[in-house]
């Protein structure tokens, strides 16, 4: 596939696929013999995680630490486990992060929705609503 054509599939541009490319967040991408891109199956699935990872919050850092230990083989196995497990405690904080920030928007709106029904909005205490 073409740079453009892969920036179409995955919606992003194609200086993104370059950038990933030239910092180490994907590997070098396949050349014709012209040494134009020419993105195989592989190379896809290394968009894919980069776009993936990127879209969770993964630091571009921790991608390119990432592509380098699996380029250096298979003893890297248990840097590259560490490396996901670490990231994978960082999503769960954000997650805890975003569930609390629900459950009081979740409150609030429940307020605000029996306002809206009874034309007064009452809280347990008047400390409520700026909570």
């Amino acid at each position: 596939m073409t740079i453009k054509e892969v920036s179409e599939k995955y919606g992003i541009t194609q200086d993104t696929l370059r950038y990933y490319e030239r910092v180490g967040m994907i590997p070098a991408v396949t050349r014709t013999s012209g040494g134009i891109r020419d993105y195989q199956e592989a190379d896809l699935g290394w968009v894919e995680l980069a776009i993936c990872m990127r879209s969770a919050g993964l630091p571009v850092e921790a991608m390119i630490e990432y592509v380098r230990l699996c380029q250096a083989g298979d003893a890297t196995f248990p840097a590259r486990l560490q490396l996901l497990v670490d990231q994978r405690e960082v999503l769960k904080e954000q997650r805890r992060q975003i569930d609390s920030t629900l459950e009081r928007l979740d409150y609030k709106i429940s307020r605000y929705e029996d306002a809206v029904k009874t034309g007064v909005l009452s809280w347990d205490t008047p400390e409520q609503d700026n909570k």
